[in-house]
């Protein structure tokens, strides 16, 4: 869904029942680099869900303190730190 500022609502989902805090970091939304929570449910599978401006953006999915890509393949590239970073294209 896009809004009028040409953004689209993008959920993040994360299937991590032992999972004590999720968060997500990266240049989400504008050109800071910003840390988000993620809302657990009943299931175990934390969520969150961000208004995004076309493009490429590239983040990391923290885990009760640990960073990781999450949970089954993901798609990204190397970052200019060296670090592995998911991507999401919008």
């Amino acid at each position: 869904m896009t809004d009028r500022q040409g953004k689209k609502k993008v959920t993040f989902k994360l299937h991590e029942p032992s999972a004590q805090e999720v968060l997500m970091a990266g240049s989400l939304g504008d050109s800071t680099e910003t840390t988000r929570p993620f809302r657990k449910c009943k299931d175990g599978t934390w969520r969150t869900t961000l208004r995004l401006d076309p493009g490429i953006h590239e983040y990391r999915i923290i885990v009760s303190g640990i960073g990781g890509d999450g949970s089954g393949p993901a798609v990204g590239r190397t970052g200019a730190s060296g670090v592995f970073n998911c991507v999401v294209w919008v």
